[in-house]
């Protein structure tokens, strides 16, 4: 556990694993909501949402990923399968079953965790979700683990998160961006980082067609991680049965950059579910 002030909050809990601690805060009373960030990024990542969430009347739940925020640095493995891991311990933890959000990496580790545990996953919402490799995924893989070495992750992330941000930005964007910047360059954490950014999303892949909860795919309009984000938007509900939006204006980061309109489609969804059964 880190003691750097920039960090740390007194609304911080720990989740006891194998091989080291994960972070979370929970807030709230109602049905369970467990909210996964992506790499490289923060629990805080649902700062805007959260708010909605608890309001409405859910028991919201936000985790870091191993290595990252407040979570240990001392995990041998990352990446969609080891999250998957954190995610359904933290809801046994909690006393799930629970509807899990999950953004980006954290989509594609939400998938793993509804079809291997189906008993804990109520239902899901993927945001900007990373739950397939892309064409020439083995190139564009390789090249992204050497632009984000250990050495230069930290510089390579900070100019590579405005991009990410395209369309309309929270009005806390440089705040935040220099907070998950300080983040980095902690002991360890440049390296769980980098280490994060080899993850392969074959597994959810492969896995995604056998998704039998009810599930909502947000996708922003000018999200630059996919050539054409409506189109896998549509696939990935194609996949999954489920409902799509596409958020205009926004890029990978919806939840934080037009908040009120994922907030009210995700309040819409979850309402339609009987999650006091």
């Amino acid at each position: 556990m880190t003691q750097d002030p920039i960090v740390q909050t007194s609304s911080s809990r720990f989740l006891q694993r194998p091989e080291g601690r994960i972070s979370y805060d929970i807030t709230g009373e109602g049905p369970l909501l467990v909210l996964v960030p992506g790499m490289g990024d923060l629990r805080s990542s649902y700062r805007f949402l959260t708010p909605a969430l608890v309001a409405a009347g859910y028991r919201v739940a936000s985790t870091d990923l191993r290595g990252h925020g407040e979570s240990d640095t001392t995990f041998n493995t990352y990446g969609d399968a080891p999250t998957a891991d954190d995610v359904r311990a933290l809801i046994g933890e909690l006393g799930g079953p629970a509807v899990v959000i999950g953004n980006s990496m954290g989509a594609g580790a939400a998938v793993l965790v509804a079809t291997d545990h189906p008993e804990l996953v109520r239902a899901l919402v993927l945001v900007g979700p990373w739950v397939r490799n892309g064409a020439n995924g083995a190139i564009k893989r390789a090249l992204f683990r050497v632009i984000m070495h250990r050495r230069w992750a930290t510089a390579m992330w900070k100019s590579y998160l405005p991009k990410l941000y395209s369309g309309q930005r929270p009005s806390d964007f440089d705040e935040y961006r220099d907070t998950i910047v300080r983040n980095l360059r902690r002991p360890g954490y440049a390296k769980a980082f980098s280490l994060t950014t080899r993850t392969d999303h074959s597994l959810a892949a492969a896995q995604i067609a056998r998704v039998r909860v009810p599930t909502l795919v947000i996708m922003g309009a000018l999200d630059i991680d996919f050539p054409d984000p409506a189109a896998e938007a549509r696939w990935i509900g194609g996949a999954v049965r489920g409902e799509v939006l596409v958020v205009p204006d926004a890029g990978h980061y919806p939840q934080s950059q037009q908040p009120k309109i994922v907030a009210d489609a995700v309040l819409r969804f979850i309402t339609t579910l009987d999650l006091d059964a």
